[in-house]
């Protein structure tokens, strides 16, 4: 976490009377002695943007209940994402601690998630209407970008609002950050889908188990699900190229399984070998391209290779994406989660605006938004942990 440049750095402070200094690059996250807000006079805003993802709940009702430790009384959800701003149909939700007290105990989000929404001009004048000086963000690249230009906005009108953001991403793809909340349910659910293909394929004669996950650029969620199953014979990930047919080529290494071990489980992220899909160039609200659908398509080639080579295959196809958005947090990313929302708050009442709350080497911090925004964080294929899941796979290079 620290840096050292120069004395004048943000967060450089004297640490004795000449001034040996002690460079932060980013601040530490956590209350602090001087709050910039009143607390009486705060109203404070949560929204949650994007898709669902373990824990939103946990970190709701985390930072409703420490607004209400400094004194807040006035807190509302915002429904339904970045839309509950401009839609007059949609009324805020008045949010205490009696509201939220066992939210967390299930999943989604309860104010609801949309993609999309109104331009950031509206979204900032009806802050302004409804007299918003909070607003906590919940979401992942694109709601971040979005909570960015909410805060330049606010600073181009002079309007003291805090905007601070809690980086929601079921794939762990946010740049500088250790992990991400939602992950580790994640990876823990998503054993449950790999059993269950690892069980049809071992039972039936010459079976073959496809598990689709979510990963649409980083394939950290396949990777470790597949190291922490150990039934994986096959992991393919959105960061390493590879082929279906050929020499080298997937299937040819399913024969191969089929022939020695008579069973095989591959697991794929659903943005691994686009280029073997179809191309729709069409995008979702979020401005996200719509991936093909890779999963089926490995899982026809398969059985159109068996056939043709005259080897009966029982290929079954396992996507368990929404089932696994939709679980209740597990311990590990419950904590996580109460951590973040008790920091978004210290940073909002220390006056913070225009960041968001991560663990960076174990650390939690305050990151400025852009810092974490410019692209999503892959797994680099020279990692150790990637190299580790190929041991435990035992998958050759597919090129």
């Amino acid at each position: 976490v620290i840096h050292y440049s120069s004395p004048t750095s943000a967060g450089a402070e004297c640490i004795d009377p000449n001034c040996t200094w002690v460079e932060q690059w980013v601040h530490r996250a956590g209350p602090r002695e001087k709050i910039y807000f009143k607390p009486e006079e705060v109203k404070a805003a949560i929204v949650t943007c994007g898709g669902l993802c373990p824990g939103l709940n946990d970190v709701i009702r985390q930072i409703v209940i420490t607004l209400e430790i400094y004194g807040v009384k006035n807190i509302v959800g915002i429904p339904f994402g970045y839309r509950g701003f401009s839609d007059k149909g949609l009324a805020e939700m008045p949010l205490s601690r009696k509201v939220v007290q066992n939210i967390h105990l299930s999943g989604g989000s309860l104010l609801g998630v949309s993609r999309g929404g109104p331009s950031v001009s509206d979204i900032v004048t009806s802050m302004e209407e409804r007299g918003i000086n909070m607003l906590f963000v919940l979401g992942g690249n694109g709601t971040h970008a979005g909570a960015n230009a909410i805060h330049d906005e606010c600073r181009k009108r002079k309007l003291k609002v805090a905007v601070v953001g809690v980086p929601k991403t079921i794939d762990n793809d946010i740049l500088l950050m250790d992990k991400t909340f939602g992950f580790d349910t994640a990876v823990e659910e998503a054993q449950r889908a790999i059993n269950s293909a690892y069980i049809e394929a071992h039972s039936a004669y010459h079976g073959i188990g496809v598990v689709k996950l979510m990963g649409r650029s980083s394939g950290f969620i396949a990777m470790q699900s597949s190291l922490a199953s150990g039934q994986v014979d096959i992991c393919l990930i959105p960061e390493v190229p590879f082929n279906l047919h050929g020499p080298h080529g997937v299937l040819r290494h399913l024969k191969y399984l089929i022939e020695t071990k008579g069973s095989a489980v591959v697991c794929v992220a659903e943005g691994a070998g686009q280029n073997l899909v179809e191309k729709t160039n069409a995008t979702d609200a979020s401005g996200n391209i719509v991936l093909g659908d890779i999963g089926v398509r490995i899982q026809q080639e398969t059985k159109k290779y068996f056939k043709e080579i005259g080897i009966p295959a029982d290929v079954k196809y396992i996507d368990p994406t929404y089932m696994i958005r939709a679980c209740r947090a597990n311990a590990s990313d419950g904590i996580l989660c109460t951590v973040l929302g008790q920091n978004a708050v210290h940073g909002a009442f220390a006056g913070y605006s225009g960041v968001t709350v991560g663990i960076c080497n174990t650390h939690y911090v305050y990151f400025p938004i852009p810092e974490v925004i410019s692209h999503p964080r892959e797994v680099d294929p020279n990692s150790r942990m990637w190299h580790r899941c190929l041991t435990s796979t035992g998958q050759p290079d597919f090129i």
